[in-house]
């Protein structure tokens, strides 16, 4: 049975930092994209960052560009966002994604808002 398991959302200031985790279990890790999508209130879920299976390959969104980092270690089954320099327009829910062609699963979320 597949699971992915976020965390390390919360409340953070204007500025900070947030780093999250999704833990997978259920699949052969290190042949799916791993990608973090984000979804804000009335808005659609949108992708953030996506690392490819071997973390050879990164992108990320525009909006997020040099603040954030997506990174792997195949080892613990396990993705991260590093998120720096935090904005209230970050504020969303986060969601972790595992992709192979077209097989996709998703994790249940982890709340982020930033404010002071």
């Amino acid at each position: 049975q597949v699971h992915l398991v976020e965390s390390g959302g919360g409340l953070v200031q204007p500025g900070g930092s947030l780093r999250l985790s999704c833990a997978a279990s259920g699949f052969t890790f290190s042949e799916y994209g791993m990608n973090w999508y984000r979804q804000a209130p009335g808005k659609e879920r949108a992708l953030v960052a996506g690392i490819s299976g071997v973390g050879g390959s990164t992108r990320y969104a525009d909006s997020v560009k040099g603040r954030f980092t997506i990174s792997r270690d195949n080892a613990k089954n396990t993705v991260y966002l590093q998120m720096n320099s935090l904005k209230p327009e970050d504020t969303a829910v986060y969601y972790c994604m595992a992709q192979r062609a077209s097989v996709g699963y998703w994790g249940q979320g982890t709340q982020v808002t930033v404010s002071s």
